[in-house]
């Protein structure tokens, strides 16, 4: 299967052609996504979404950018949302010091509330990280020994050592279309030491246009090219990539059924 296991199809920029959009998808043979929730006050549209489309599922989460609007979040919070229908995930979460649109010490209290849901619920959790290798290693390492839980590090761009921690904690890495940038050898570098069994491929759509769509608006037709890249970069087959990554992204979200052939 070809599965975007990351849009954004909530997202503004889809407003005038969102059902399109999906059409385009599956035309382009993409079989299922995953509809990621950034923040409370949008995730009636992203449940929505779920609810309307067979193939698309979603997740409920508070992105570290909002996390200054979301301070007082607690686990039983999303927890609660999480009981709904077709919800698989629980994120986007994480830390942001690039930006630092939240304050850090609110991103690090916010995301852990996040790890808490994931923990009791048995959801995995969708992890966004940038610049904030050593915070977001202490953390994770803290939590794992708290108690386990399934984590995805979405669209992976950090450092060796954090996806070192990462392998050795047991947490799955997604690749986007930065992997296809020609100045992102770093990114390939550590798509090459990736565990092989748990990888998987996002479009993050409208965000990160794979080449040769670069510098436009990104759709989930695209997650092929990233697919393609991915290939070239293990060594794969197409076949064997698109195998492998259908096992790693069943196994991580064990809430979808996985279709029967």
């Amino acid at each position: 299967m070809i599965i975007d296991s990351h849009v954004n199809l909530h997202a503004p920029q889809f407003d005038e052609d969102r059902d399109e959009v999906i059409i385009r998808a599956r035309q382009a043979g993409v079989q299922m996504m995953v509809e990621i929730s950034d923040k409370l006050s949008t995730f009636e549209a992203t449940h929505g979404l779920a609810m309307a489309h067979n193939d698309i599922w979603c997740t409920v989460g508070v992105h570290p950018h909002e996390a200054k609007d979301c301070a007082d979040l607690t686990a039983e919070r999303l927890i609660e949302l999480a009981q709904r229908p077709r919800v698989v995930g629980v994120g986007e979460c994480g830390l942001d010091f690039h930006y630092d649109f939240s304050p850090r010490e609110i991103q690090a209290q916010v995301f852990r509330q996040h790890v808490e849901a994931a923990r009791q619920t048995g959801l995995p959790l969708v992890i966004h990280t940038r610049e904030a290798d050593q915070v977001m290693a202490d953390i994770l390492r803290q939590e794992t020994e708290a108690g386990p839980f399934k984590f995805l590090m979405h669209c992976y761009t950090s450092g060796k050592e954090l996806a070192e921690l990462t392998a050795q904690l047991g947490g799955w890495f997604s690749v986007s279309g930065i992997a296809t940038f020609k100045a992102a050898e770093d990114v390939r570098d550590i798509v090459r030491i990736m565990p092989a069994e748990r990888i998987i491929v996002e479009t993050d759509c409208p965000y990160l246009a794979p080449i040769p769509h670069r510098g436009r608006r990104n759709e989930p037709a695209y997650v092929g090219l990233v697919l393609q890249k991915l290939a070239e970069i293990r060594g794969w087959s197409s076949e064997e990539a698109e195998q492998r990554t259908t096992d790693a992204f069943f196994d991580l979200f064990h809430a979808i059924p996985r279709p029967t052939a």
